[in-house]
């Protein structure tokens, strides 16, 4: 016994494709007894290496991955008498099967290139929408910090007013009038003389310094109440005074006309200044008077009355 036959009587029981045209038992038996090799018996090793298979047995086209098959060693040109055709095998239709989709001839399953690029792809897409999303949010929020959250219109954007009317009443600005304009009397009478007078081309009022020279105001006023009456007056210098009567009614305290600049004595061009007083008055018409009564001092010149809050 050697390691090439193990045991085979002959070099020719040693054939390594007898399992293609040697069955087990039979008449197979028969001819390896003949041959000089014993049948194979249970519970004793086969005398070859070789795993005897009988004819018919493989499907063809049902091939595993990694075996292949080995064809039988025969004379050239001459048919095995075992051999069956595949139609007339069970379940055989004469066309020999292929192999498995995504297999090759011999190889391993190929994989996919196309889902892994679509997945790549995938990936991307969500990267670029993940980058462009906190950019938009990163914008907004410095606009927030920018603007403190009340951004306020561009040039190019419109301002809708509002469509409600509006809860508090429009006020009227206050009456003011130039005293040239003004009721005059024991005296009194416009003037140009002197420059920096408010009034309409410069006028205002002389000849105030005599007893019942006044100037009179009648004004409409929308709402009654505490007013305060503004008047402005010129001085050569030194203080002046006069009386203020209210809807007929004098007030306790004369208009003081002081001389709030510290003008030089003589100078009417730089004594133009502005006082004023408290006084009532009803809703509707009002009558303001402004004169040089006895005990008055009324050396000036009057250029411009208002009322104010």
């Amino acid at each position: 016994m050697t390691a090439g036959n193990n045991g085979a009587g002959t070099p020719e029981d040693d054939d390594p494709f007898a399992h293609l045209y040697r069955s087990e038992g039979g008449e197979g038996g028969a001819q390896g007894a003949a041959g000089g090799s014993a049948a194979r018996r249970p519970g004793v090793p086969r005398a070859s290496y070789n795993q005897v298979r009988a004819v018919g047995e493989r499907q063809y086209g049902q091939r595993q991955y990694g075996q292949q098959q080995v064809p039988a060693q025969q004379p050239y040109g001459q048919q095995n008498a075992h051999y069956a055709a595949p139609e007339t095998l069970p379940g055989g239709n004469g066309t020999r099967q292929g192999p498995p989709p995504g297999h090759g001839q011999d190889g391993p399953p190929r994989r996919s290139h196309k889902g892994l690029l679509i997945g790549a792809i995938s990936v991307v897409a969500v990267v670029c929408i993940g980058i462009g999303v906190a950019m938009l949010t990163n914008q907004g929020d410095k606009k927030d910090e920018a603007g403190g959250g009340d951004p306020t219109p561009t040039a190019g954007e419109s301002v809708k007013p509002s469509d409600k009317p509006s809860d508090k009443p429009t006020k009227a600005p206050l009456p003011k009038e130039d005293a040239g304009a003004l009721r005059l009397d024991g005296g009194a009478a416009t003037a140009k003389d002197v420059s920096g007078a408010k009034g309409t081309g410069g006028t205002y009022v002389a000849g105030f310094n005599k007893v019942g020279a006044s100037v009179t105001w009648t004004v409409d006023v929308q709402n009654a109440g505490d007013f305060r009456l503004y008047v402005r007056y010129g001085i050569p210098g030194k203080p002046a005074n006069a009386t203020l009567t209210v809807n007929g009614k004098p007030n306790a305290q004369p208009l003081g006309m002081k001389n709030f600049t510290h003008s030089p004595e003589g100078d009417w061009e730089k004594g133009w200044q502005t006082t004023w007083a408290p006084i009532t008055v009803n809703k509707g018409t009002n009558t303001i008077k402004l004169s040089c009564e006895q005990g008055n001092q009324c050396d000036a010149n009057i250029d411009q009355l208002w009322l104010a809050k």
